[in-house]
């Protein structure tokens, strides 16, 4: 029997990605009077796409031993987020059809957040890291994860929680943010493997401003300057654009779809709170320009996969019998 392939951490960005845009959807709806209907839809999707994931991962890792060495990799281990992220948005949304099992699956994610948070942080005060092997997805395992535990537990009635794990997610930005500043601005080039991390750089003021906008249900003065954050790192991004077109595809580039999700969600958010003038066809623009970039991943994603099969499939169409 041939043992089932590894799959590595960074692949559940799949389901993450798709769960972001999920999210948006849900938002876009909402604000258009739309039916839930596409976004029940891409829900459905998300999930399976994260248990397949879970389901993988597992027949490749096969032992304890194998999961906790590959949680501790300098570079691939951060991307273990990935699964309570995806977990917290999912659990949350299915409170909304069954709120006992959603908010199940809400705490036990924010759980294995805070020991995900606790043992990444820890990690970096015992050293021992190069700084070379620090990326922008450092932030996953402590910042991103806080800050959507933080909406997902308000989202299913712990609003106290809620609160604490948004704090939690602001002192790590500044802790973590500046260490992986430091890495980016006084070392050599990341790798271009790494290179669409730099979208989970630009990720905290838009989720954790879709945190807050849970937590309080209005822009109040803190929230002005969380825009103003927000802004000048979507700035950045954008300024980001020419140097990742010249990458070629590769499924890393799920990396950068939740962050494009979380950011359309944030400003159809504050199209909403404000009542801005177009209010509806600016929801529709960011709602397209989220999707098609998100569906164009999936779409690259699904040719690269099919063109890596068929270069791998023996000759002749299948191995010979004996």
């Amino acid at each position: 029997m041939v043992a089932a392939k590894a799959f590595p951490f960074p692949l559940f960005g799949i389901a993450f990605g798709l769960s972001g845009l999920a999210g948006t959807w849900t938002v876009a709806a909402d604000a258009l009077g739309f039916t839930q209907a596409c976004a029940n839809a891409l829900w459905i999707i998300a999930a399976s796409t994260w248990v397949i994931s879970l389901v993988r991962y597992g027949l490749g890792a096969r032992t304890v031993r194998q999961l906790l060495a590959d949680v501790h990799h300098p570079v691939q281990g951060v991307f273990v987020a990935l699964i309570p992220a995806s977990g917290l948005l999912l659990g949350a949304r299915l409170s909304q059809y069954a709120s006992i099992s959603g908010k199940t699956v809400v705490v036990i994610m924010a759980v294995l957040t805070a020991v995900l948070a606790a043992y990444f942080v820890h990690r970096l005060m015992l050293g021992g890291l190069e700084l070379d092997q620090i990326h922008p997805a450092y932030l996953l395992p402590t910042v991103a994860i806080t800050f959507i535990g933080g909406q997902m537990l308000t989202t299913v009635g712990l609003h106290e929680l809620g609160f604490a794990s948004f704090g939690v997610g602001v002192l790590l930005w500044l802790v973590v943010g500046a260490v992986i500043t430091v890495r980016l601005a006084t070392r050599p080039a990341m790798p271009h493997p790494l290179v669409p991390t730099f979208a989970v750089y630009a990720a905290p003021p838009a989720v954790g401003g879709n945190a807050y906008f849970a937590l309080t249900g209005h822009p109040d003065a803190f929230q002005h300057a969380w825009l103003g954050t927000f802004i000048l790192f979507l700035l950045v991004q954008l300024a980001l654009i020419p140097t990742i077109a010249k990458l070629p595809f590769a499924l890393t580039f799920w990396t950068m779809t939740f962050t494009t999700a979380a950011a359309g969600t944030y400003g159809i958010h504050w199209l909403v709170a404000t009542d801005a003038p177009q209010r509806d066809l600016w929801t529709i623009v960011i709602l397209a320009i989220v999707t098609l970039w998100i569906g164009w991943v999936a779409g690259r994603s699904i040719l690269l996969v099919a063109a890596e099969r068929a270069a791998h499939r023996p000759a002749g169409g299948g191995a010979a019998r004996s």
